[in-house]
């Protein structure tokens, strides 16, 4: 399949977005490939119509007034692991993140190839022992992979000894386009095969975790890419039913591979960025229930306009306190309690808090938070 040149905006034809408009209002289930690429499209009042009935589908299967978020920290295995002296150690950060509110701790990222072979797990031990109720959301499809080879071991064996030390979930993050040949161009021909990345998170799900799912849009991959990617992630929630959320990140210039800093001139304009929420909301409708925005990778105004056109939660509450973690790309970037309340009030919103497994924390976890002004 060709791919477009970096992030270029495409626009579909009026004509075949409104009749793709008509289909969609009706029954979203039926729509074909090439509706839906017609949708990713569309602009103008189509753009604004397809957001609105985004937003309706949110409506039916969320609560309707509400903006979810958990409050959780974000660690960089790679910094946390290193044992450097200008870095607070694992049970000093979880122990910060717990008495700040936080109800998560996300971990992302390889061990030095140097670690021990069980290194892997030793973190998911050490953050355990620190914090008992704390859930651990750690460590994507490579690293679980990596971990299972340090180890000597299956995936699913991993995975299960993971899990009995006290992972909680998984992230679906490193899907990037689940496409061999967008992947190998992003990558160089060394990402993780599509076949590797699916069969590593059904896995996951079936040993009792779950993972959230995820799409990098916004580089080479086309129209068509995003829809087949959608549509695999759904086959994949069909199966195992482990998706608890779904969120879309757009690939910032700043972050996109070295050998690929030359053609990154750009990131997905908003049009796009509008269009791929409401297309994901409506062809996952009754497949994966919450659409996240990635806060992180969006000016606030773009983060307030998604919010009206089919997204329900805004992630997490970054914290980090004066125990300042290195965070990968998320480094330095923290929402504070009034951030949220201000967002939730001008989309009209009334901010909830949540687990990671969107259910509600325990009385004694849930934050304070001021009345919404609106």
């Amino acid at each position: 399949m060709v791919l477009r040149e970096w992030a270029r905006d495409a626009h579909a034809a009026v004509g075949a977005a409104r009749e793709a408009l008509r289909h969609v209002a009706d029954d979203p289930a039926s729509l074909t490939d090439d509706e839906w690429v017609a949708l990713l499209g569309a602009s103008g009042t189509e753009l604004d119509e397809l957001c609105a009935l985004a937003d309706a589908a949110r409506r039916a299967v969320t609560p309707t007034d509400t903006l979810t978020f958990v409050v959780n920290r974000n660690l960089d295995t790679a910094v946390v692991a290193a044992g450097r002296a200008d870095v607070p150690t694992v049970p000093e950060l979880v122990d910060e993140a717990w008495r700040l509110g936080a109800t998560e701790i996300c971990l992302q990222g390889p061990l030095p190839v140097d670690a021990p072979a069980d290194g892997y797990l030793r973190l998911i031990e050490e953050i355990h022992a620190a914090a008992p109720t704390m859930h651990l959301h750690a460590f994507r499809p490579p690293e679980i992979r990596d971990a299972a080879t340090r180890m000597g071991v299956s995936v699913a064996d991993f995975l299960r000894s993971a899990h009995s030390a006290g992972l909680g979930s998984v992230p679906g993050t490193a899907a990037q386009i689940l496409d061999e040949d967008v992947r190998a161009h992003l990558s160089g021909g060394e990402a993780l095969g599509v076949a590797d990345w699916v069969s590593t998170i059904e896995t996951a799900h079936q040993v009792g975790l779950f993972s959230t799912a995820t799409m990098l849009y916004g580089h080479v991959e086309t129209p068509r890419h995003q829809v087949e990617h959608l549509r695999l992630l759904a086959e994949i929630q069909s199966r195992t039913g482990g998706f608890t959320e779904l969120i879309l990140m757009p690939l910032l210039p700043e972050n996109a591979p070295p050998h690929r800093r030359g053609e990154a001139v750009r990131t997905a304009s908003q049009r796009e960025t509008r269009a791929v929420h409401a297309v994901a909301r409506l062809l996952l409708l009754g497949s994966i229930d919450h659409l996240q925005v990635a806060w992180t990778k969006h000016d606030p105004q773009t983060t307030e306009v998604l919010l009206d056109g089919g997204v329900d939660d805004l992630g997490g509450l970054l914290i980090d306190g004066e125990l300042m973690p290195g965070a990968g790309q998320e480094a330095g970037r923290v929402l504070q309690v009034d951030d949220l309340v201000d967002i939730a009030g001008r989309a009209g919103r009334t901010p909830r808090q949540r687990t990671t497994g969107y259910a509600d924390p325990p009385v004694d976890r849930i934050l304070a938070i001021p009345q919404v002004r609106r």
